[in-house]
């Protein structure tokens, strides 16, 4: 069977974090929902997405297909259901299509919107679904729990060193090749999950639910509060709480980080605070790209949501809710808008556009500090998001 994650209508509302990847590959939890889906079923999976994407995230057609939504996570009741759909059939929930069975040669009128002939057959089961950016810091607790299962059951932990402080021994685990130094350890609240390659450094206070993926850091003396996931090789310090960082972004220094979501390629600079209260202890209201509007995320806390290889300056501040795009440089003093655009240089001054070729020479440079390759396909996909955004009224 050929197994393909498909994007749905949260897409739009996903962004700006799903500008430059696919609803599946969003960081929930420890895992991706494709890595999730991946560990499930024990295969690979290929991407039903926009065009732009499908160069980095190409879609591979089969002559029997099964497509998952990809704003969905796993669970062993959803496994167990699609294990049942026959061709033509489709699971649909009250609101979505969860999964369906088509031939090769219905998957492309499918990619079109096109369901006619299809069964479908309703199902009244939880789902664990991302709808809107803030459904990452919600549902944070759930998807780390359900990953620490995923990534340890059956498997046996290194042994915690003697020097580390532990509450709750048994829900803490600690991959091969992974450093812990004489930190606090605390999973009486959650599960810690130590990936290969990851580092705890000295003083650290963690309390779970944490996640720390591959070659990932803690600095010495940070305050972590859980649920909070970060990516493979992203760092973390000062105060950090209920946030996930996506892979190679940085918060290293001291300020606090409270109820957000940081996307890839990102750094936030010594200092940078993020406030995830109003004073009037009002839900918090965010923008949202689909109805160019601010709205009520019903979240009483919230703080930040930034999109790649976006960036900041020292002692930068980020009001509740604030929505910053890709690739923007924000920095200044006093409270940041609580909707800076893709592509802007600037802050509370007011803001320039960012040069395409200095934005493509700048993720170059980032690249090349983490020995990856920024290669044409990952200039393409940049460049894309650009054109998208200035075509389309700074979205």
């Amino acid at each position: 069977m050929n197994y393909i994650l498909f994007d749905d209508y949260s897409r739009n509302n996903l962004l700006p974090l799903t500008f430059t990847r696919p609803v599946c590959d969003l960081q929930f939890g420890i895992l991706s929902i494709r890595e999730k889906w991946e560990r499930v079923l024990n295969t690979t999976t290929s991407t039903l997405t926009e065009d732009y994407l499908g160069e980095k995230f190409p879609i591979v057609k089969g002559n029997n297909n099964i497509l998952i939504n990809g704003s969905i996570s796993p669970s062993s009741e959803l496994l167990r259901l699609i294990g049942t759909l026959k061709a033509n059939q489709a699971l649909v929930s009250k609101d979505s299509i969860v999964a369906l069975h088509v031939s090769g040669d219905d998957l492309e009128k499918i990619g079109e919107g096109d369901t006619e002939g299809i069964e479908e057959i309703m199902i009244d089961i939880p789902l664990l679904k991302l709808n809107y950016p803030w459904d990452i810091v919600s549902g944070c607790q759930t998807a780390i729990e359900y990953d620490y299962e995923l990534l340890t059951n059956g498997r046996k932990s290194m042994p915690i060193p003697p020097h580390v402080r532990v509450v709750n021994p048994d829900r803490i685990f600690i991959e091969q090749g992974a450093i812990v130094d004489s930190a606090i350890l605390n999973a009486s609240e959650g599960p810690i999950y130590i990936g290969p390659g990851a580092r705890v450094m000295d003083g650290a206070m963690i309390r779970g639910a944490f996640g720390m993926a591959e070659g990932s850091t803690v600095k010495m003396g940070a305050v972590v509060y859980g649920p909070t996931a970060i990516g493979s090789f992203a760092k973390i310090g000062g105060e950090v709480e209920n946030s996930v960082l996506f892979a190679y972004s940085n918060k290293p220094h001291p300020g606090y980080l409270g109820h957000s979501v940081i996307g890839q390629w990102c750094n936030l600079a010594s200092g940078t605070t993020v406030a995830n209260l109003n004073n009037t202890y009002r839900t918090v209201r965010a923008w949202n790209y689909t109805q160019q509007k601010f709205i009520d995320t019903g979240m009483q806390f919230l703080g930040l949501i930034m999109g790649d290889h976006s960036k900041t300056g020292i002692l930068t501040m980020f009001n509740t809710g604030t929505i910053v795009g890709v690739n923007s440089n924000v920095f200044g003093s006093g409270y940041q808008r609580n909707f800076v655009p893709s592509f802007v240089w600037g802050g509370t001054g007011g803001y320039t556009s960012f040069d395409i070729k200095k934005a493509l020479e700048t993720a170059s440079y980032v690249y090349k500090r983490r020995d990856y390759d920024f290669d044409a396909v990952e200039r393409k996909l940049l460049t894309s998001v650009y054109e998208i955004t200035f075509n389309n009224i700074r979205l």
